[in-house]
């Protein structure tokens, strides 16, 4: 499994596991959590969630997926943009930490940027550093404005989660290259894309068959092609999942890169920041 450095020099697997939409029906958590857990055994131990997804649902499937196991975890969780300051942010990881069945959380993430201000929310994740509660702190669907905002504080933020894709390559235009030149990786969630579009486009399908790969396992090879990147495919079954794990054997050529260019053209120009 190939590695991504952090900021404070930490090594975590290039392949994670996101678990967006995890925890919202009860007679799916079981088969949720044991996919978490294959997930481990492939090595894929980065595993990124929020107090948003299934309203703390999801933090309670990674806790029973990771029970007996948290030593080998890489926990990432997120934050409201209205809890992210004050006594609320405080309450907010409490309450996280306590679904997780954790005493601490890897990394934790200002999930978008709301009406606290940053400055505010980067106080308090020093403040949950300092008492033990995190281990680092970070954001999500932040632009390049929003980070420079950070000002010195930005040394200390160990990644950008950011939606980033074949057909949401944006962030190539200038908020990559920005993270890149500081050493932060860039997090990218829904590798595949959301409606299924993106894995119906002739140019991935074409270099799927070259590879006797999955349109989605090219698509989120693709996304690791680039140093910096993390990708956080979810899977919420086992054979969903090992399809993933296999797309961090795929390399690709040069050939399916430009083939790939030519499908889903690279930014000539700055856009505006999407996310989900």
């Amino acid at each position: 499994m190939a590695r991504v450095r952090l900021p404070d020099g930490t090594e975590v697997p290039a392949l994670g596991q996101g678990t967006w939409h995890m925890g919202e029906r009860a007679a799916r958590r079981a088969e949720e959590a044991r996919a978490l857990r294959l997930g481990l055994d492939l090595g894929m131990t980065l595993i990124d969630t929020a107090e948003m997804y299934g309203e703390g649902g999801a933090e309670e499937v990674v806790a029973e997926a990771i029970a007996g196991r948290r030593d080998e975890v890489f926990l990432v969780s997120k934050v409201y943009p209205h809890n992210a300051g004050g006594r609320k942010l405080d309450a907010a990881c409490e309450r996280s930490l306590k679904r997780l069945r954790v005493e601490v959380i890897d990394l934790y993430l200002l999930h978008w940027r709301g009406s606290v201000p940053l400055a505010e929310t980067v106080e308090g994740f020093e403040r949950l550093r300092a008492a033990g509660k995190i281990r680092r702190w970070g954001v999500s669907n932040l632009d390049v404005d929003d980070l420079e905002e950070l000002g010195p504080a930005l040394a200390d933020c160990a990644t950008d989660q950011v939606l980033y894709n074949l057909e949401a390559r944006g962030i190539e235009f200038d908020l990559l290259p920005f993270c890149r030149d500081r050493g932060m990786p860039i997090m990218a969630y829904s590798p595949i894309g959301q409606a299924g579009s993106l894995l119906r486009k002739q140019a991935l399908v074409a270099v799927a068959a070259r590879h006797g790969a999955t349109p989605a396992q090219v698509a989120i090879a693709w996304t690791l092609h680039a140093p910096g990147v993390i990708s956080i495919p979810k899977a919420a079954d086992e054979a969903h999942l090992r399809e993933n794990a296999r797309a961090g054997e795929i390399r690709l050529t040069a050939a399916d890169l430009s083939e790939l260019d030519a499908g889903f053209p690279p930014p000539r120009r700055k856009r505006p920041l999407q996310m989900l």
